[in-house]
């Protein structure tokens, strides 16, 4: 299954402390959502999620997928846990959080139906 990175997930503790650091860096647009620091940055053709209070505070690549279905089906039976999906967000579509069997955290992701 050939699967480009579709998204990207930025969890961190002091989510805007993150959202001015990404944004000056890159000069990445910002579009909020009601928590304060948390929303999306436009990077071009890929959206880049932020979330706040994070322990793990790290960044998730999630790789794009026709099917989440098929393709959590497929993380198992190589070994790898999928975590249950949460409703598909509307204008982004399906994500899925899986570890591979050593425990490496990454995303699947089936974007929205257009």
């Amino acid at each position: 299954m050939f699967a480009p990175v579709s998204f990207l997930e930025i969890g961190a503790e002091n989510a805007p402390v993150s959202q001015l650091f990404f944004s000056q860096l890159f000069q990445w647009t910002f579009e909020p959502t009601e928590k304060a620091g948390e929303g999306w940055f436009v990077n071009g053709g890929m959206k880049v999620g932020l979330h706040g209070a994070d322990p793990a505070q790290s960044i998730t690549p999630f790789f794009e997928v026709a099917d989440a279905v098929q393709a959590a089906q497929r993380v198992r039976a190589l070994g790898g846990a999928v975590q249950p999906p949460g409703p598909e967000e509307p204008g982004f579509g399906v994500f899925l959080m899986c570890t591979d069997p050593g425990g490496v955290r990454f995303g699947l992701h089936q974007p929205a139906r257009r």
